[in-house]
């Protein structure tokens, strides 16, 4: 996913949102929803890494997503972007200083370090770091501990949780800017399917979802391969692989319609899936219509995230109530959550409304 959580800019009644999420004894574990690791467990390791993987796994997360991007030698690693300065300590490498440079990737430009320049091996040698450290300075402990993970690594390490834990974890990967890298000889709609089928991940049971904000990739897919694809929709903006069109001008009757001919589910930004007074918007029931699933994105735990009605105390790091949250999306009939944080989610009998 990309970005912060737009939770944060639902503006929602105090009033009306209480009433309406009013706890519940229901966990992330019992709630009939998906619940997807949002990056592994970002909320509690740096995100990205095994250790965010096996954290959320042991949790109870019923799948885990890593965002894949292609390395100089087309090796597929789990990285939010494709540049990296931001979630290594690739900056503080005088060995790749020069590398620092910019690109146009879908339309904006991004000066930094990037996957693409760096072989697996060169690669390997960084360290992950948390993303967001002012908002999550307990992640930062973690910092210099782990390597950038591969899709193999983590394929490996979802087979030896299963066989731990006697149950199936799903993988939900998606591909991050597949047309840029199209663009420069790296086809991530081929490697991942190749992987994909070769590791045993194939048809619509097997527990996997790949999905794109791109729009011709997923059609792509769904010549290539029977696993579950997701298309994703934001409230703002469009497709980068059309410009001319708007995610919201999707998700009418005709656009999901024409959705549910390549895809199996949308993944939409939550505040395309509740209203200004906590109640469900119309999308959720207009893609059952549709026969497609609603995946929303993302629940986080703090302040930050939060809209005012479901913030706790004025510190942005403190921990609202995200398990009112969780339970609204429930309510609205939304078939999975991605989530930073598979346990502990805070529920309240009252919320105070303090301006972010």
């Amino acid at each position: 996913m990309t970005g912060r959580s737009i939770v944060a800019a639902i503006v929602l009644s105090c009033a009306a949102l209480i009433s309406c999420l009013a706890p519940t004894a229901s966990t992330a574990q019992e709630d009939a929803m998906l619940i997807i690791a949002h990056r592994g467990a970002s909320g509690e390791r740096p995100e990205h890494t095994l250790a965010a993987y096996e954290r959320a796994i042991d949790q109870g997360a019923d799948y885990i997503e890593p965002d894949l991007v292609a390395t100089k030698d087309g090796v597929l690693v789990a990285r939010h972007e494709n540049e990296i300065s931001g979630t290594t300590d690739v900056g503080e490498r005088p060995e790749f200083a020069a590398r620092l440079t910019t690109r146009m990737i879908d339309g904006e430009e991004v000066t930094g370090w990037f996957t693409e320049d760096f072989t697996i091996a060169e690669l390997r040698t960084l360290r992950a770091r948390e993303r967001l450290p002012d908002l999550r300075p307990q992640n930062t402990r973690y910092d210099g501990l782990y390597q950038v993970p591969t899709l193999e690594e983590i394929i490996r390490l979802v087979r030896a949780k299963e066989a731990e834990t006697g149950r199936p974890i799903g993988l939900y990967p998606e591909i991050k800017h597949p047309g840029y890298f199209s663009s420069i000889g790296h086809d991530l709609v081929a490697m991942l399917v190749k992987q994909l089928h070769a590791a045993g991940y194939e048809g619509a049971d097997a527990p996997v979802f790949i999905q794109s904000f791109e729009v011709a990739p997923l059609r792509r897919l769904n010549g290539l391969t029977d696993l579950r694809l997701v298309q994703l929709v934001s409230a703002e903006g469009g497709p980068a692989d059309i410009p001319d069109r708007t995610y919201r001008s999707m998700l009418d009757e005709q656009g999901l319609t024409a959705i549910a001919a390549y895809a199996d589910a949308i993944g939409a930004e939550l505040r395309l899936l509740l209203a200004e007074d906590g109640s469900p918007t119309p999308l959720v029931q207009s893609a059952h219509r549709a026969n497609l699933q609603v995946h929303g994105w993302t629940l986080r735990p703090e302040n930050a995230f939060l809209p005012p009605a479901l913030q706790s105390g004025d510190d942005p790091l403190e921990h609202g109530c995200a398990g009112n949250l969780l339970d609204a999306l429930e309510a609205a009939g939304v078939d999975g959550v991605f989530a930073d944080r598979i346990e502990g989610l805070t529920y309240c009998t009252e919320a105070t409304s303090s301006a972010p």
